[in-house]
């Protein structure tokens, strides 16, 4: 518990941004599904997906370049620590450049090619997918700045820059409102430029108040090639999810049309909202995870990762089931113009991440072993085979639906093989993982579920909404203390909720 004021500290940080990035951000996706309408949104997140797919060796490098400054600081070894950064900054301006060179060729041509664009609107989706380029540059580039802040856990400086991005997001929907240019166009080139500024704020920043990062010739030349080493493996991880993502994505555009990409492009924006809140806590908790295997602290690890599993079930968990159960009335009072099938999309892409949170903290202390290979091309095999099955599934006329419920049942895959490999790798126990998180989480799910809507079955319209609320979060944190804690973690929370109301 030595560690529970660092982290108590970051996590309100972090939680006070997001509660402001959640709301302007959800104020900002009402208002941008309206004026755009949902054709033209739809096409802004089929084309952007496009572009993300070429990023997929960015979000291997962003993993890798985490791991070793967390690593090395867990060593306080400052001059590794310095010449990770300075490779970080080379490798991902070579990346820039692979990145435009794709783009450009493959995926421009996809774009102009493939993509069911409807008439009319070519030359917008063109100057769109060139923003979006533009956009995913700034931050490939912003990478390393980023991982340097996380890694010294300065939250509050991650949440603040955070909170500006989120306003200037929010001035630019006041622009779109006003302007007579085209729409679509206009927010795609003010988001590019949304991207610079925080990235030169990042630099600024870091430049200023962290002494490693300056960059300076590499003199540890076999540091650049671990870092690629570590990636190509984490490159298969960051294919199969851009796939899993934006892939599937492009596969409904082909199958069916814009309207459901609006649809699919609605639910990750609930999802990630949402998700949000559990992954700021992990964000806090990530950096200890990976300094304790560092420093060989083996039972402290196991201890971390069994408390960030629960608690990120936990956190997840409040928020999903109150939603869940109002679902089509938050929509409707958000959006005003749901686009169909935007309801079971949110709700079976909710259930994923309760899933996926729990193994989450597992998946962060095998990468801190650095020994990933065999777990990176398991997991990719898992993860990627929701693209080829979703194609599978709509050709023979599947419902759209099939894409998430073939991520569900895969999910439950990479929970049993995530615990499973850290049992063989790291000597984890599977027994006590299960009795002490998998089955305490089912049953906060199975009886708050069931105590909510008991008492809620005489209510209706507002009353419902109101009282599901009260009730849903009431059941959860009652019957936590109980069921999902033990004695110490108790005394965890009640020295987190301290230094919380500190």
């Amino acid at each position: 518990m030595s560690n529970t004021s660092r982290i108590a500290k970051n996590t309100l940080a972090l939680y006070f941004r997001q509660i402001l990035i959640m709301l302007v951000s959800l104020y900002t996706v009402r208002v941008v599904l309206n004026t755009l309408g949902a054709e033209d949104y739809g096409i802004y997140n089929v084309v952007a997906g496009v572009v993300v797919l070429f990023s997929f060796v960015n979000n291997a490098m962003a993993t890798s370049v985490q791991r070793f400054l967390n690593f090395y600081l867990g060593k306080n070894d400052t001059e590794k620590t310095r010449n990770v950064y300075s490779a970080s900054l080379v490798i991902h301006g070579i990346i820039c450049l692979i990145f435009v060179v794709l783009a450009e060729t493959v995926g421009l041509w996809f774009v102009n090619a493939k993509l069911n664009i409807p008439t009319g609107r070519s030359n917008a989706a063109f100057w769109c997918y060139q923003t979006a380029v533009i956009t995913t540059l700034a931050n490939i580039m912003r990478v390393p700045y980023n991982a340097v802040i996380i890694a010294y856990e300065k939250m509050s400086f991650f949440a603040g820059l955070s909170i500006v991005e989120a306003v200037l997001k929010r001035s630019v929907v006041f622009l779109l409102k006003i302007t007579h240019l085209d729409k679509l166009v206009f927010y795609s080139f003010l988001l590019a430029g949304v991207s610079f500024i925080i990235l030169a704020i990042y630099k600024f920043y870091c430049n200023k108040k962290f002494e490693i990062a300056h960059y300076r010739k590499n003199q540890d030349k076999g540091l650049g090639k671990e870092l690629v080493s570590f990636s190509g493996w984490s490159l298969f991880g960051a294919v199969a999810n851009v796939a899993n993502t934006q892939g599937t994505n492009i596969v409904l555009n082909i199958f069916t049309n814009v309207t459901v990409n609006a649809a699919m492009g609605i639910a990750n924006q609930v999802n990630a909202a949402v998700y949000s809140f559990v992954s700021n806590f992990q964000t806090a908790f990530n950096p200890q995870l990976v300094k304790n295997y560092a420093a060989g602290e083996k039972k402290e690890l196991n201890q971390l990762i069994f408390r960030a599993s629960k608690f990120s079930f936990l956190l997840l968990w409040l928020i999903v089931l109150p939603l869940s159960l109002n679902l089509e009335t938050v929509l409707t009072l958000w959006l005003k113009n749901v686009p169909g099938y935007s309801v079971v999309f949110v709700q079976l892409i909710l259930i994923c991440s309760l899933v996926d949170c729990m193994t989450y903290p597992i998946a962060v202390a095998v990468q801190a072993s650095g020994n990933i290979k065999f777990y990176q091309i398991i997991i990719s095999c898992f993860i990627f085979a929701n693209l080829p099955l979703s194609i599978l599934f709509l050709f023979w006329g599947m419902s759209p639906y099939s894409v998430l419920f073939i991520r569900f049942f895969l999910c439950l895959f990479i929970l049993v093989f995530r615990v499973l490999y850290l049992n063989f790798s790291q000597s984890f126990s599977v027994k006590n993982f299960i009795f002490q998180v998998l089955l305490r989480c089912a049953v906060i799910v199975a009886i708050s579920f069931f105590i909510t809507k008991l008492l809620t079955s005489h209510f209706s319209g507002l009353g419902y909404f109101i009282c599901s609320c009260l009730f849903s979060v009431f059941s959860i944190i009652v019957l936590s203390f109980p069921i999902l804690f033990t004695p110490e973690e108790r005394k965890y929370v009640f020295s987190f909720i301290r230094k919380f109301r500190r």
